[in-house]
């Protein structure tokens, strides 16, 4: 059973997902929160699978949060579910250890579905969004609280990471950072799923990486792939 906190200062929102998810078998809602402070006690407090996570609240807004829920670097995982286009907070959240991001336009279904998909150690960014989040991303574009955009020591620090990793490994984490999921990556390279995985696993070992959505930031600022690619 996926148990899952609900974070989000409108009711309304938090009753239509807890309606769908009441529906499943294998997810649960254990616990609601209004505030970003109510879901760092929460989260602590009963250690859920998934944390879906508003940005814009009251007080402590979701980014906050969410950096506080990931610190311990605990099993607990947070989708940032937000309005993409109206609140450019999101792409702090690429820092701050979101394993999602969803926009609250999505059919409830497929939050679900992402629920599910990072409850089980993936990374899931909501289709479309990908390359104009990151893209945004690494170009410094968007601006947050206590800091800027990308900085310019990003590149050089990220090449001294890839140091360690191999020239195959490279090559997965280029073919990671274009968007591709490891089915595809195993088809481009001749390769088996299986032996992709066990690539993805050394990679995140290896580059200290959190999942999915952090190797992708890496091969952008690495300059493995480019925005305009």
């Amino acid at each position: 059973m996926i148990r899952v906190v609900l974070v989000d200062d409108q009711p309304l929102v938090r009753a239509a997902l807890e309606m769908v998810i009441a529906e499943t078998d294998d997810v649960e809602v254990v616990g609601e929160a209004g505030t970003g402070a109510e879901a760092v006690r929460l989260a602590a407090e009963l250690r859920p699978d998934v944390v879906v996570m508003d940005i814009r609240m009251p007080g402590m807004d979701g980014i906050e949060a969410t950096r506080l829920v990931t610190a311990d670097g605990g099993p607990t995982r947070v989708v940032v579910l937000t309005t993409f286009d109206e609140d450019e907070h999101v792409y702090a959240a690429l820092h701050a250890g979101a394993s999602g991001f969803l926009v609250k336009d999505m059919a409830l279904d497929d939050i679900l579905g992402a629920v599910r998909v990072v409850a089980a150690g993936d990374a899931l960014i909501a289709p479309g969004v990908t390359r104009r989040l990151i893209g945004a991303f690494i170009a410094g574009r968007p601006q947050w609280p206590g800091g800027g955009g990308h900085a310019p020591a990003a590149a050089a620090v990220a090449a001294e990471r890839l140091a360690a990793i191999t020239g195959r490994e490279r090559e997965i984490l280029t073919l990671v950072g274009r968007g591709l999921s490891n089915t595809e990556i195993a088809a481009e390279l001749v390769l088996s799923i299986a032996t992709v995985k066990t690539y993805m696993t050394r990679l995140l070992a290896k580059l200290d990486a959190r999942d999915r959505v952090q190797l992708v930031i890496l091969a952008y600022e690495a300059g493995l792939v480019s925005v305009s690619a």
